[in-house]
């Protein structure tokens, strides 16, 4: 019998009413496992309206009584890290050592909402003028919504709803519909942890449920991952509607590899970089620009690690890669591999008719390496999302750094080299939001933000972080000026002596 994933509103699962429902896979079988309902417009509005309802006391509850209760829920999380994994393998593919690194990841987020308390300290000046004292503080939102993608099905979720939910706003999210049990289990985890009903609420769905929420009226602020024409397209929409918007989008980054770097060391990042999780993710390194004579002798150590990567089930422990999410993302990540020779770019390993034995209808695909890749090539150009890995050749420091800053993309990018004053030029020189020196995936840990720059960030604000926590909620300044006592009125005594 196939399993149904529902939605779940005002604290308890929901039935879908649409009669619409998605097929969920296996990636590396890929047989239908499960069907996910798909909301309707009654069912968001359903959702905001036990939002709005629950925010009426949630908004205005102590920081005591949120904190507590995320404290449970980190622990609820912490003891169920395995499980929330065989989900998240189950549906996305990752091997199950990537799972739970991104529950870890996810969890420094809960971290953060822990310490909520130190986050909403509000500032105070006294005396400004005589008897004149000006306080700013920070309030909640109301209802804020979220929409996350399918490469991290719990992770990126967790970068949003528990911040906003600490900072006292209340939550709608629209996980992806390829991958959506780990949401669901995130929210009943809460729940049980002693979040009040309404307080987050899970719906499931397509363009249909995420155009509801940009559009209405009762959802004050979006928060969003994905591609970067998905990621205009919300912003758009949502600041038209009046919206607060973190929208982040796609990527295409860099690794610049000077000729002083440690080539080994650079290579064993390039291929964790590059095909950890088989390239579905945003911050993956998928160009590699080789500074001067290097470019071989880098090439050949990237190809020979490359070719020793164990590629299977995620549920099998020897698996180093898993599958793609689904079959027709499959077919178009082997597209760039089999049109790179045509567009000028030489195929070093062609991982497009990699299967597994046993598994033969799952979303397999090897490792690709492509070398000498000029920048027209659409290998090139566009976020492939897959375990494609291109390097592209220049003479010079100068060369490399504007190849990359000619990129519309401006997420990560990473430098290999023993210089410290050519990392140092490189950090602030490239156009980019995260920046890694000898390290290829420059993650900000939670108590900094995560963003980038250009067309991979439409909004003001970075995701999580202090930036997490000034888009969850508004400033506030209050002036204030009180008499003296000794000027109260005849008659009162205050107990202060009337020539104070």
């Amino acid at each position: 019998m196939t399993k149904i994933v529902n939605h779940w509103i005002g604290g308890k699962t929901v039935e879908g009413a649409s009669g619409t429902f998605g097929p969920v896979t296996d990636p590396a079988t890929g047989a239908v496992t499960t069907k996910v309902a798909f909301a309707g417009v009654d069912e968001v509005d359903a959702a905001v309206a036990a939002a709005k309802d629950a925010w009426t006391s949630w908004g205005q509850s102590s920081l005591a009584k949120r904190t507590e209760i995320l404290f449970r829920f980190r622990a609820l999380l912490d003891a169920n890290r395995d499980a929330i994994a065989e989900l998240i393998t189950a549906e996305h593919g990752k091997v199950h050592s990537d799972a739970l690194g991104e529950v870890a990841r996810g969890l420094e987020i809960v971290d953060l909402a822990c310490g909520i308390t130190v986050q909403l300290k509000g500032e105070l000046s006294t005396q400004v003028a005589s008897r004149v004292d000006v306080s700013s503080l920070r309030q909640p939102l109301g209802v804020v919504a979220g929409i996350t993608p399918f490469n991290f099905p719990a992770m990126v979720p967790m970068w949003m709803f528990p911040l906003a939910i600490a900072c006292g706003n209340t939550f709608v999210l629209k996980p992806s519909e390829k991958d959506p049990s780990a949401a669901v289990r995130l929210a009943e985890l809460f729940a049980e942890a002693g979040l009040p009903d309404g307080v987050l609420n899970v719906v499931h769905g397509d363009k249909v449920a995420v155009d509801r929420l940009l559009e209405h009226p009762d959802v004050k602020a979006v928060s969003f991952v994905g591609s970067t024409p998905i990621a205009r397209y919300i912003h758009t929409t949502a600041s038209a509607n009046g919206k607060r918007v973190q929208a982040l989008g796609g990527a295409k980054n860099h690794m610049l590899v000077l000729p002083d770097a440690d080539l080994d060391a650079a290579a064993d990042a390039a291929v964790s970089a590059a095909y950890g999780s088989a390239g579905e993710r945003c911050m993956a390194i998928s160009a590699v620009v080789a500074v001067g004579a290097i470019g071989d002798e880098l090439v050949a150590k990237i190809r020979e690690r490359a070719e020793k990567i164990t590629i299977g089930p995620g549920n099998d422990p020897a698996s180093e890669m898993g599958p793609l999410i689904t079959a027709a993302h499959r077919d178009k990540v082997a597209s760039y591999v089999t049109g790179a020779a045509a567009e000028g770019a030489e195929v070093v390993l062609d991982g497009t008719g990699h299967t597994v034995e046993g598994f033969e209808d799952g979303h397999w695909i090897g490792i690709s390496l492509l070398d000498k890749v000029p920048t027209t090539a659409r290998a090139y150009q566009d976020e492939i999302f897959g375990p494609v890995l291109s390097v592209l050749r220049v003479e010079t420091y100068e060369e490399g750094l504007a190849l990359i800053n000619a990129s519309p993309y401006g997420n990560g990018t990473a430098i290999f080299t023993r210089d410290g004053g050519a990392a140092r030029r490189f950090q602030l020189e490239v156009e980019a939001g995260m920046v890694g020196v000898n390290v290829p995936i420059p993650v900000p840990v939670g108590y900094h933000s995560f963003g980038g720059w250009k067309d991979s960030l439409f909004g003001d604000h970075h995701i999580y972080g202090n930036d997490g926590t000034h888009f969850y909620t508004r400033g506030k300044v209050v002036t204030t000026r009180w008499p003296d006592p000794s000027e109260a009125p005849t008659g009162v005594d205050l107990g202060f002596p009337r020539n104070h």
